[in-house]
């Protein structure tokens, strides 16, 4: 069973260029990593990943690695990941709750909560485990961030989730307060039996930039931006993926004309 979020039902007033080039920049910086040999991209795991020893000064890189101070390895981190999955999932929560967030902070002040939600989520993972030595990379604690604040902001608007089973294939309308908050106790849940000092998901990223974010919120919302705003469509709707339509020929089909109409907006189905 494939259950993916894929869209949600609020509509924004600002255009989210925050948003966008974060998404932007950890997809560039992906590529770039991608370009590089095995060897080099272990290596760029280590000079720009968060290293827990070396963020504490416990230990120290080899000079070749050595090449920014420790403390910029917790901005530089959040724009780096560890596979294609890593990233997609990433983007894929950024692109849905981001803008939503972005809209309700304006554009600088959800710049800084953004960095600053990754950098309480790197210490949140880092500070259990001061002398570990491996490397932590991703947007995750910072998407956890935006995600929290989301969860406050709009507890019941509806998250529109693929649902595939077997050759069934559904959009199902699920409240954020059920999307979101089951992705926060899964992700406490394998926090709590997940080793600290060992490779793998940063649990405990994920959960200090949600409960960052969840906080935050508080005092970077705009003046007049309320929390707990009710939903624009009805919560476990079920809808079926709309139909593939093929088109035969080069040029498309001219409609009939009593179907000329006004172009209805992207928010009309709602």
């Amino acid at each position: 069973m494939l259950f993916l979020p894929i869209a949600d039902d609020n509509p924004t007033r600002r255009t989210p260029f925050v948003t966008w080039t974060m998404m932007g920049l950890c997809i560039a910086v992906f590529l770039w990593q991608q370009s590089l040999g095995p060897m080099d991209q272990r290596a760029a795991l280590y000079s720009y990943g968060v290293v827990p020893a070396v963020l504490f000064g416990i230990k120290s890189l080899p000079p070749e690695l050595d090449v920014i101070p420790g403390w910029l390895s917790v901005v530089s981190s959040m724009f780096m990941h560890g596979g294609w999955l890593h990233l997609g999932g990433n983007m894929l929560y950024l692109w849905i709750f981001g803008n939503n967030v972005e809209d309700s902070m304006g554009h600088g002040r959800f710049l800084v909560f953004y960095l600053l939600c990754g950098a309480l989520a790197a210490l949140a993972q880092s500070v259990p485990a001061p002398e570990s030595v491996i490397p932590m990379v991703g947007a995750s604690g910072a998407i956890a961030g935006v995600l929290g604040a989301y969860l406050l902001l709009h507890p019941k608007a509806n998250v529109k989730v693929f649902l595939w089973i077997i050759i069934i294939f559904r959009i199902i309308n699920v409240p954020a307060m059920v999307v979101l908050g089951g992705w926060f106790v899964m992700q406490f849940i394998s926090g709590a039996s997940a080793p600290i000092d060992q490779g793998g998901v940063a649990f405990l990223a994920h959960i200090g930039g949600f409960v960052a974010g969840s906080v935050l919120i508080l005092v970077f919302r705009q003046r007049g931006v309320p929390l707990f705003a009710g939903s624009r469509s009805r919560a476990f709707e079920v809808s079926r993926p709309p139909p593939l339509r093929r088109r035969t020929g080069s040029v498309p089909p001219v409609a009939p004309a009593e179907h000329h109409r006004r172009p209805r907006g992207p928010w009309d189905r709602y």
